[in-house]
C-alpha cells in the first residue's frame, strides 16, 4: 500500500493528500502558518476544542476492539449497527438486541510483533527535551506541553519520529509524521500503569468493594465513576491528560442537540430514537446507581458538584475515547466483555477508514504500531472500525461525506416490510394471511418489531433476514401452509448457492419479491424530510453548503448516504 493517506474532499471522488509539515523536535506542538483541514478523513474540528472521538453507538462502552492479524478491526460488518450500553439493546432503528454501551472499541490487530528497530529514547529524557524546547513562546500552563512532561514520568515512550500537534491535524490535536515512517514501527508504548480505568483510578478499592452493587446494563459505571472523580479533583494524577479536553461541552454528539433541531435534521436516519433511548438510560443509571453510590461517600462525591449534565458529558467522552481490550479466542465464549479504559496519547489519533496505525495489546503495555509507511508530514490515523456515518455522528459526533465512507449502511424496518404487505393485500383474508406469516418469522427470530434489515453499498448485510421475510410474505396462503408444516425447513439447497443477497442477486429476484421490496424502500423514503435530488444540489452548491451550520452539514451527509443506498436498491429491483 502506498504511504500516502488521503481523504475525499466533499463532494469529490478525488483524494487530496495532507500537506507535509516542517520539520520539528518529536512532541512539539508547533505553530505553523495555517491550519491544515481535510473534509472528510475524520471528525472535522469545532472551535479549539478536540470534538467528539468515538465510543458509543447507541451507548456501548466499548472501543473499537482489535481484530485478528489481517483483518478490518472493530464492529463486524454484519452487525445491524453499534452496541449501546446505555440502551442494553441496538438502537431501534437499527435491529437486534446487544449489549448496551457501545464504546470506541478502539484498537488494532494483536498481529505480528512490531519492528525492533524502532528508534525510542529513554521516556523521561525525551519528553523533557521535547517540553523544554517547546516552552519558547509558550505558556507554561500550555495543556500540550504539560500532557507530555506527565506522559514522561508516567513512562510513556514516543517515538522522536513523531509529533503531537493541532497544526496539520484534521480535527483537534493529532499524532503527525516528523521523519518517513516504515511499517511495523511503534509509535509510542505506554505502560498499563498509565492507562486510566477502574483498576488504576485512585478509588479503585472503593469500586471494587462495592462491584456488586454498580453493576448495570452498560457496565460503564465503575469508569465514568472514576472519571467522575478524577476530573474534578484538583490533586488527580490525571489532570495533565483531562487538561486536553477543558470542556466536555464541546463534544458535539447529537445527544447534546436540542430535541427539536435533532428531530429536524436527522428524522428518517433513526438516530432520534437511539438517542432518546440513550438519554432515558443515562438518566435511569444515574438516579438508580450513580447517586447512591455518592451518598455513601460524602467525603468523595458531592451531587451538586457530580451533577446529571457532567455524567452525561463524561458518557461522551468516553463513547468518544475510550478503548476496549479484545477478549483472548479461548475467553469470549466464557467472559463478557472487559470494561472500557481510557487510553492517553492512543485517544489523540484521528480516524480514516484507510488507517496507517493500530494499538496492539501485551501483558505489561500498549503500543500503537504503524501498519504501512507513512511520509514526513502525514497525519497518523488509527480507525474506529467499520462504521456506517448515522453510527460515527452518533457515536463519536462527525460524519464522512460521500463518497468517502465505504462501510455506509441504510436501514428499512422490518416492520416496513409488513406494512408494505399488507398494503397490497387485497382482501381481510389476504390480510389475515400476512399477518400469520410475519408471527411465523417472529417466531423463527428472523424479524422483529425493533428490528431492520441492513443494506450496505455491495449487497444486503442482513441477507439471510431479508431473504428469509420476502419468501415467506410472497408465499400463497397453499405454499404457506405447506412451508409451515415444515417448520421452515423445506429442502433449500438450490437457493443456497445463491443465498448471498449481493447487489447482483438482487436484481434476479423474483418479480413478487421485488415488487415487495420496491414498496419497502418507497415508504422508508417518505421517512425522510426531503428528497435525494434537493439534498445533492445543496451538497453540489457549494456557497449554500458553506452557510449550513456544522450539525447541519453532519447530517446531510448521514441523509444523503443513506438516500444513496436505498435509491441504489431502487433501481436494482425495478
Amino acid at each position: 500500500m502506498s504511504g500516502a493517506v488521503t481523504a475525499p474532499v466533499r463532494g469529490s471522488s478525488t483524494a487530496t493528500e495532507v500537506p507535509q509539515s516542517p520539520e520539528v523536535p518529536p512532541g512539539l506542538d508547533t505553530p505553523a502558518k495555517r491550519q491544515v483541514v481535510v473534509p472528510g478523513s475524520h471528525r472535522e474540528a469545532h472551535s479549539e476544542l478536540r470534538p467528539s472521538g468515538e465510543v458509543l453507538g447507541g451507548w456501548t462502552p466499548q472501543r473499537r476492539t482489535a481484530s485478528p492479524p489481517g483483518q478490518e478491526s472493530a464492529f463486524p460488518p454484519l452487525l445491524p449497527g453499534p452496541f449501546c450500553p446505555f440502551l442494553a439493546t441496538v438502537s431501534p432503528a437499527h435491529g437486534g438486541g446487544a449489549p448496551a454501551y457501545p464504546g470506541r472499541a478502539r484498537a488494532g490487530p494483536r498481529g505480528a510483533g512490531p519492528r525492533v528497530g524502532s528508534v525510542m529514547a529513554s521516556a523521561p529524557k525525551r519528553f523533557k527535551a521535547a517540553v523544554e524546547s517547546g516552552a519558547q513562546g509558550k505558556s507554561s500552563a500550555d495543556p500540550l506541553s504539560g500532557f507530555l512532561a506527565w506522559c514522561g514520568r508516567a513512562g510513556v515512550e514516543l517515538n522522536p519520529k513523531v509529533r503531537l500537534s493541532r497544526e496539520g491535524a484534521v480535527a483537534g490535536y493529532g499524532m503527525l509524521a516528523a521523519e518517513e515512517l516504515e511499517a511495523g514501527e511503534v509509535l509510542f508504548t505506554i505502560p498499563r500503569t498509565a492507562l486510566l480505568s477502574q483498576h488504576t483510578t485512585s478509588i479503585h478499592a472503593l469500586l471494587q468493594e462495592a462491584q456488586e452493587s454498580l453493576q448495570s446494563q452498560s457496565g460503564w459505571v465503575p469508569l465514568l465513576l472514576a472519571l467522575l472523580h478524577e476530573y474534578t479533583a484538583s490533586s488527580s494524577h490525571w489532570q495533565p491528560y483531562f487538561s486536553l479536553w477543558q470542556d466536555f461541552r464541546s463534544l458535539d454528539h447529537p445527544m447534546f442537540w436540542p430535541q427539536e433541531e435533532r428531530t429536524r435534521l436527522l428524522q428518517g436516519t433513526g438516530i432520534p430514537e437511539a438517542v432518546d433511548k440513550d438519554l432515558a438510560n443515562i438518566q435511569l443509571e444515574y438516579n438508580s446507581i450513580i447517586l447512591p453510590f455518592m451518598e455513601t461517600h460524602p467525603d468523595i462525591f458531592d451531587p451538586k458538584l457530580h451533577t446529571l449534565e457532567l455524567y452525561k458529558e463524561l458518557v461522551a467522552f468516553v463513547m468518544a475515547y475510550s478503548f476496549q481490550e479484545p477478549l483472548e479466542e479461548e475467553e469470549e465464549d466464557e467472559k463478557g466483555p472487559n470494561p472500557p479504559m481510557m487510553v492517553p496519547v492512543a485517544d489523540i489519533l484521528n480516524h480514516v477508514a484507510n488507517h496507517n496505525a493500530n494499538l496492539e495489546y501485551s501483558p505489561q503495555c500498549l503500543r500503537m504500531v504503524t501498519t504501512q509507511p507513512v511520509k514526513k508530514g502525514q497525519e497518523i490515523f488509527n480507525t474506529y472500525g467499520q462504521m456506517a456515518n448515522w453510527q460515527l455522528l452518533h457515536m463519536y459526533g462527525f460524519a464522512e461525506p460521500y463518497p468517502g465512507n465505504s462501510h455506509d449502511t441504510a436501514d428499512i424496518q422490518m416492520v416496513t416490510l409488513r406494512r408494505a404487505a399488507l398494503q397490497r393485500a387485497k382482501s381481510e383474508a389476504q390480510r389475515q394471511l400476512v399477518s400469520e406469516q410475519w408471527d411465523f418469522l417472529c417466531q423463527l427470530e428472523m424479524v422483529g418489531e425493533e428490528g431492520a434489515f441492513v443494506l450496505g453499498w455491495d449487497e444486503v448485510l442482513t441477507e439471510e433476514e431479508l431473504s428469509m421475510t420476502l419468501k415467506v410474505l410472497c408465499m400463497s396462503e397453499e405454499e404457506f401452509k405447506e412451508y409451515k408444516e415444515q417448520d421452515g425447513w423445506e429442502d433449500d439447497s438450490d437457493e443456497e448457492e445463491n443465498s448471498t443477497l449481493s447487489n447482483e442477486a438482487l436484481s434476479r429476484l423474483k418479480t413478487p419479491c421485488k415488487k415487495l421490496l420496491y414498496d419497502s424502500v418507497l415508504l422508508t423514503l417518505e421517512s425522510y424530510g426531503a428528497d435525494l435530488k434537493a439534498e445533492q444540489d445543496l451538497l453540489n452548491n457549494k456557497e449554500a453548503y458553506k452557510k449550513l451550520s456544522r450539525r447541519e452539514q453532519q447530517a446531510l451527509h448521514v441523509r444523503y448516504g443513506q438516500k444513496r443506498i436505498l435509491h441504489q436498491l431502487l433501481e436494482l429491483v425495478q
